[in-house]
């Protein structure tokens, strides 16, 4: 099996949650560094319209969505716990709270000189001015609330003493990390790692689960050229579909696939594949070649052009 490639940018989050997954998964993976912001034509060519980053690419198979992707990962290293399916009811309903409504209250928390900073020496001034109006784009047509904006602090604060209290072992859910702590690592990871903010240091446990979180690392990745990325997927054959992952009366028909909250631009193309967690995607395009792209059921739509 080759290494996964994931296409990433530093700042982001959702890159760093995969990132520590690969840490703790003990995998090697290849790094494709990717703009904090669209147009990202190498990308397009492989996942049509989905902008989210990270994305995932196997050959010519790509995955959308970071649910996915921990899939993916949790198949090579055989780590059934990063799966969120396979935590339990309560973890799953963590993660579905620390996605959807403590994430943004975590970004905004981590907004200070540093985080400024550092932006500023990762992208020029027009580029972080591109950057700021896209994300106020994304944020005027989500059909989910962003909330956070004002008491952001305060949330978090209230999000900080509540794994404070649960952390009676050495993980949220146990003595062995799951999916609930990736989820719940990357927002925290703006704040005290990314940021360097003093806001959770009068939670010394949380403090302490961020280290042991770190010292996962980011695995052993090595760069890889977008052009590299791109000869890959025309040079590969997209992995096989069982019978059993074809039961969906759609089946050969052209779809459009899109995220149901924000950043919904739509990815098109013929649906090949449908498990009861995902559906997969054919596109044809000339940089590429044909491709499968995957996205997940849940969080995601589908339907038919």
């Amino acid at each position: 099996m080759t290494d996964l490639i994931l296409h990433n940018y530093p700042m982001s989050p959702f890159s760093q949650k995969m990132r520590s997954m690969l840490g703790y998964a003990g995998l090697s993976w290849q790094s494709v560094t990717v703009r904090e912001f669209p147009p990202r034509p190498h990308l397009e060519a492989l996942a049509g319209g989905y902008r989210k980053i990270p994305v995932a690419q196997d050959g010519a198979d790509v995955f959308c969505d970071s649910h996915l992707i921990a899939e993916e990962i949790a198949a090579r290293a055989n780590r059934p716990e990063l799966v969120l399916a396979n935590i339990s009811p309560e973890a799953q309903a963590w993660v579905q709270r620390v996605d959807y409504e403590l994430f943004f209250p975590c970004v905004f928390a981590a907004g200070n000189s540093t985080l400024r900073r550092k932006a500023r020496e990762s992208m020029s001034v027009t580029d972080l001015l591109r950057f700021v109006w896209d994300r106020l784009n994304v944020g005027r047509t989500a059909t989910t609330r962003i909330t956070g904006l004002r008491d952001a602090r305060t949330i978090v604060k209230a999000h900080a003493a509540d794994i404070e209290a649960r952390l009676t072992q050495d993980f949220l859910f146990g003595a062995t990390p799951t999916h609930a702590d990736f989820a719940t690592y990357h927002g925290l990871w703006m704040i005290h790692v990314l940021a360097e903010s003093s806001l959770l240091k009068p939670y010394p446990r949380l403090v302490a689960w961020i280290g042991r979180m770190q010292a996962f690392g980011d695995g052993v990745s090595r760069p890889l050229s977008i052009a590299d990325s791109l000869a890959l997927a025309r040079a590969s054959t997209p992995r096989a579909i069982a019978d059993n992952e074809r039961e969906d009366a759609r089946i050969g028909q052209r779809v459009r696939a899109a995220p149901d909250d924000y950043a919904q631009t739509p990815t098109a193309g013929v649906l090949v594949g449908a498990t009861p967690t995902r559906w997969i995607v054919a596109r044809e395009q000339a940089d590429v070649g044909t491709v499968h792209v995957h996205f997940p059921r849940k969080g995601f739509v589908l339907v038919s052009v």
